[in-house]
């Protein structure tokens, strides 16, 4: 046992506690990283977008690996706005204001959307006006990943960011350098108090991220079948 476990005993347990926090943001960002995924594979397919997939890197740091979600967030918001000068482009006045009208048929948004997008793309998936409508008709961009992107630039700000992604050696980048004990435990409180906070906005952040992707991609899997 380390000098610093003999002088302050719930060390062990923080370092426990911290650990199991790190892997919780791990696990979320995981998910994060495979429904943007799911996302990007659903607009490359029905929309004619070129969004690149994303895949974590363990080598790196929390920052790094926000870093790579938000990039891929931003290119997904930026399609999506395209997708909408699209449309509007291309409609008439009153047509364009159809597919944003809440009182309007679904069905017809969707023939209206499918037809722009089949002259963009000179022949469009049947699924494509109704991918549109709904990413255009939803807050999925307009509010759930906006919400979700500034979450991981203030994690990736904040005491976490230079953590690496690997479990192992968490100990060692931030916690084992402390040669006194009063030091190691402010910084693993400090830490602690970083992820409880951080950790709990961003996971309800990233349910409703998930589920708004599910609807999505669910709907299509139905037209497919």
């Amino acid at each position: 046992m380390a000098l610093s476990d003999l002088l302050y005993p719930d060390n062990p347990k923080r370092r426990q506690e911290l650990i199991h926090l790190h892997q919780e943001l791990l696990n979320c960002m995981s998910t994060n990283f495979r429904a943007t995924n799911e996302l990007a594979g659903v607009l490359n397919e029905h929309l004619g977008c070129n969004i690149t997939h994303i895949q974590m890197r363990e080598s790196s740091t929390v920052k790094a690996n926000c870093d790579i979600i938000i990039q891929a967030m931003s290119e997904i918001q930026h399609q999506v706005q395209k997708i909408d000068s699209d449309m509007k482009e291309k409609l008439e006045p009153v047509l364009y204001q159809k597919l944003y009208d809440i009182k309007e048929p679904e069905l017809e948004k969707i023939a209206i959307a499918h037809k722009v997008f089949s002259i963009i793309l000179g022949e469009a998936t049947s699924t494509a006006g109704m991918v549109a409508v709904k990413l255009l008709g939803s807050n999925l961009i307009t509010l759930t990943v906006s919400k979700l992107i500034s979450l991981l630039a203030q994690i990736g700000a904040s005491v976490l960011g230079g953590i690496s992604i690997t479990i192992l050696g968490l100990g060692i980048e931030m916690i084992l350098h402390a040669i006194l004990g009063a030091v190691e435990r402010n910084q693993l409180l400090a830490a602690v108090r970083s992820y409880e906070e951080h950790l709990a906005e961003f996971k309800a952040a990233s349910e409703k991220y998930q589920r708004a992707i599910h609807e999505v991609t669910s709907l299509v899997r139905q037209q497919v079948q």
